[in-house]
């Protein structure tokens, strides 16, 4: 207990799945967590179990593709708890239909590319300014983007995502700021579990089905809540830059 006690947390895509298992968990261990996302009502949801179990929140409705908002969500955090510790760039979206690089969706791209790979420099460029040595960014990337599975465009943003990492680790090294990386493999969250199965691209999962197990057991949110939550203290103190693929050997 009391792992983060002190610390101020702020975890984007906190309204379900990973996010919100982090976010729970985080304030059973003594953070200030900030929350975000789109959707306002899902947030405060998840707002009200951390109060109710005696936590400190802040959910501030955010949408991690427009630079301003991500500046505000920062700013939000520095107001109410008085700095950043912490920073969780889980918010992130699929294309449709896990589509191959031969059947991607322009409008998909936009989108995708906005949200998973623009939202997540934006949010660490914001959070830079206020975080102090000793902090800890942790991205929320994804085993597509370590071996190439599931759809082009989701794919590529998870890739960026890893090299963004190391980008920022490298940046940040001097300052004592940590930037990791986990890639959770099959994952059942509400995000995966919305997937349109008329919409797949039988012909990247057949692709997917050469190179892993996918009938193995999938994560949960809380297993890579855990994660996370090593990440952000200070047991991890001296890893940076590092890539952890947490999907119980799908993908060895």
């Amino acid at each position: 207990m009391d792992r983060l006690k002190g610390k101020t947390a702020v975890i984007t895509g906190g309204n379900s799945g990973v996010g919100a298992a982090t976010a729970i968990l985080f304030a059973s261990e003594g953070a200030n967590v900030v929350i975000s996302a789109r959707r306002k009502a899902a947030l405060d949801d998840v707002a009200q179990k951390i109060t109710a179990a005696g936590g400190n929140v802040l959910a501030v409705p955010t949408d991690i593709s427009k630079n301003e908002d991500c500046v505000a969500l920062m700013q939000a955090a520095v107001d109410r708890f008085g700095g950043i510790d912490v920073l969780v760039n889980n918010a992130g979206v699929l294309d449709t239909g896990l589509k191959g690089v031969d059947k991607y969706l322009d409008d998909d791209a936009q989108k995708v590319i906005g949200i998973n790979q623009i939202g997540t420099m934006q949010c660490i460029r914001a959070a830079l300014k206020f975080m102090k040595e000793g902090g800890s960014i942790a991205n929320v990337a994804s085993v597509a983007g370590v071996n190439g599975g599931g759809g082009a465009v989701y794919a590529s943003t998870k890739a960026a995502v890893i090299g963004l990492t190391k980008h920022t680790a490298m940046l940040m090294s001097s300052k004592f700021i940590r930037c990791n990386a986990v890639c959770p493999g099959n994952i059942y969250t509400p995000m995966t579990a919305s997937i349109d199965q008329s919409q797949l691209d039988m012909a990247m999962m057949g692709a997917m089905s050469k190179h892993g197990d996918i009938a193995l057991k999938s994560c949960q949110p809380d297993d890579v809540a855990k994660i996370l939550m090593f990440l952000a203290s200070d047991d991890s103190k001296p890893l940076t830059g590092q890539i952890l693929v947490s999907d119980y050997g799908v993908f060895l």
